[in-house]
Order: structure tokens, then C-alpha cells, then sequence
């Protein structure tokens, strides 16, 4: 008979298990103390935050709504949090210059980025292992600040006037119809190339390298429509250059409500919106990315704010960090599918 090991040696009251519980009490203490100190810590972090100025980085040119919004929400954040906020314009590289900068930057929710749909959810599926930063991994979000509808708009000479007559007469003229874009890739070209594959159409795409070109030669007549974000197309279209057939979101324009939607003016659903959103570096303190939301989401409700975004059509955003999320995913995937469909490449 073998002697028995130590394994098997069973003691009124098990040594091993003593052992085993005095190591697991002495490990558990000192992981309930670390976790106890790291959540005191966070909270101590998000309560003294912030106690110097906050940057936000705007991957566009000073002058544009993006910079507008980053000043005009800068401002209410700093009467709000106490701390002057810096608005640092980094244009270049369709918003990668400034989301990579962000992207390494410290993460303690002291360098923020005023991003677009282009920057977090066009740019994965447009340039794929190529982009210099990678939106899931690099970066958090922190609030959907709101939406920028588009508009379908045509040169006066198209006799359309309405997305059922547009969609009939590109039937009607099939390679006949040009549209001019901001830019290979940009949401303008994806707009189009999403109407296109909707209704079975052919139209060939002309890209600019700006949405204000491509609306100057929509009104001289050397394209023939594009699909433009609100505020640019607007003054063309009040002057009569341009002909509005339809606004690409769910609800007329609150400034413009003259102009049907999509569906109203008898076409498809097509949701061409363009929205901002502020997200920070990956591994900020979910207590100071909570603050910034709900301070954030409080600035949104502002009457005065509102009436201001309304002028300049932006449907308000707001919302938590995991809705931004969704929309990111969401956006992302919606996208990627019309670039693969269409073979969009990019230089």
C-alpha cells in the first residue's frame, strides 16, 4: 500500500485549505484596498477636473461650422467648468492629421477632438489599414454634439423638380447626369453614390477639392446636381442659383421648412446627415468623460444655444457615450458598404 501524500493527508481541520484561505483573504484585502484606492482616486480626478485649460482640436481650417461649433461650445463649456477652453485648428489629411495627434495625446480629458462622421466612421472603410489612427482603439466618446443635414440641389436648367422627376429623368438620360462632390470620399460623393445604387441610376462623378467649388460649377451649369451639406448650398439656393429639390434627414429644416424631405418629395429614404462629435484619447477616466457628457448634454439644452445651432441648421445631438458608439459602428458599417459597392479609392 502506498504511503499517502501530503495531498491526501486529511487533517481534522485541512492545513492546506487554512493556508489557501489566509493567502486568498490577504490577496482579496489587497485587491479590495487597490480597487477602493483607484476609485477614490478616479473620483478625486473627476472632482477636481479640470484645474487648468482644455484644448480642442478641429481637424478643419478656422471659419467653417466645425470651427464654429468648437468656439461656440468652447465658450459655454469654459462659463460652465471654470476653465478657459483653446480651440487649436490641425486641417490636413481628411481629419487624420488632427485625430492622430489626438489619438496620442495624454489621456486626461485635457485635449479633446471636435471629430465628423468622416473622421469616425467614413475614414475605417475609405483607407482601411492606411489610416493613421484606428477610431475603436485610439479614441473614446465623449458626446454627439448634432447633425447637419444635406441637400439635394440641381442646376436651374435641370427640368427636375422634385426627387421623383430627378430619379426619372436620370432614368431617362442614363450617363447623361454629372454631380459634382467636395472630394473623392467625402460624404457629398457618398451621398450620391447611395441615392445612385437606391434607384438603379447612372451619373457620373466629378470631384472637387472643396464643397465650394463643386457648388460654383453646379450653378455655372458644368455639373448638373450634388448633395451638400445645408449651410453651403443654402445661400445659393435663396439667391436662386440653385434649385432645392429635398433636405436628406427626417424632419424639414426648422430654419428652411419650405424644403420637403426626401420621402415627401417622393423618393427613398436617404439619410445624408453629417454630424459632429467629441470624443477623447482612449484611457480617459470614464468619471471625466461622464462629466464632460453631462455638462455637455446640459449646454445642448440651452435656449439661447439651441436658437443659435437652429440658425445655422444643426439638429441637436446629446445623448451618452455608448449612443455615440452605436452611431459610430453603425455609420461605419453603412458606409464601408457603398465604398465597396461603388470601388471608392482614395490616393
Amino acid at each position: 500500500m502506498d504511503a499517502p501524500s501530503i495531498l491526501d493527508f486529511k487533517a481534522p481541520f485541512p492545513m492546506n485549505k487554512l493556508f489557501s484561505s489566509r493567502r486568498c483573504a490577504l490577496v482579496c484585502a489587497g485587491t479590495l484596498g487597490t480597487a477602493l484606492w483607484l476609485a477614490g482616486a478616479s473620483s478625486a480626478l473627476a472632482a477636481d477636473y479640470p484645474n487648468r485649460p482644455i484644448r480642442i482640436v478641429v481637424p478643419y481650417s478656422a471659419g467653417g461650422l466645425t470651427d464654429v461649433l468648437a468656439r461656440t461650445l468652447g465658450e459655454r463649456l469654459t462659463q460652465r467648468l471654470g476653465q478657459p477652453t483653446i480651440v487649436d485648428n490641425r486641417p490636413g489629411g481628411a481629419e487624420q492629421i488632427a485625430t492622430s495627434m489626438v489619438a496620442k495625446s495624454a489621456p486626461d480629458g485635457y485635449t479633446l477632438l471636435l471629430s465628423t462622421m468622416t473622421g469616425l466612421a467614413v475614414n475605417p472603410g475609405l483607407y482601411g489599414p492606411r489610416l493613421q489612427y484606428d477610431p475603436y482603439k485610439d479614441l473614446t466618446p465623449v458626446a454627439l454634439v448634432g447633425s447637419v443635414p444635406s441637400i439635394v440641389v440641381v442646376h436651374p436648367d435641370v427640368p427636375a423638380k422634385s426627387m421623383a422627376e430627378l430619379t426619372a429623368y436620370a432614368k431617362a438620360h442614363p450617363a447623361k447626369l454629372n454631380y459634382g462632390s467636395a472630394g473623392n470620399g467625402t460624404p457629398s460623393h457618398l451621398a450620391v453614390e447611395y441615392y445612385k445604387r437606391q434607384n438603379a441610376l447612372d451619373a457620373a462623378h466629378i470631384a472637387y477639392r472643396g464643397g465650394a467649388p463643386a457648388l460654383q460649377d453646379l450653378m455655372a451649369g458644368n455639373v448638373q446636381m450634388m448633395i451638400a451639406i445645408a449651410p453651403e448650398a443654402l445661400p445659393m439656393v435663396k439667391s436662386g442659383k440653385l434649385r432645392a429639390l429635398a433636405v436628406t434627414s427626417q424632419r424639414r429644416l426648422v430654419a428652411n421648412p419650405e424644403i420637403p424631405t426626401v420621402q415627401e418629395s417622393g423618393g427613398k429614404p436617404l439619410d445624408a446627415s453629417f454630424w459632429y462629435a467629441f470624443v477623447a484619447p482612449v484611457g480617459t477616466p470614464a468619471e471625466v468623460v461622464n462629466k464632460l457628457n453631462s455638462t455637455l448634454n446640459a449646454i445642448l439644452q440651452e435656449p439661447t444655444l439651441r436658437t443659435r445651432l437652429a440658425e445655422l441648421n444643426v439638429d441637436i445631438g446629446g445623448g451618452t457615450p455608448a449612443a455615440l458608439t452605436d452611431l459610430i459602428r453603425t455609420d461605419a458599417m453603412r458606409w464601408k458598404k457603398v465604398i465597396d459597392e461603388a470601388g471608392i479609392k482614395v490616393d
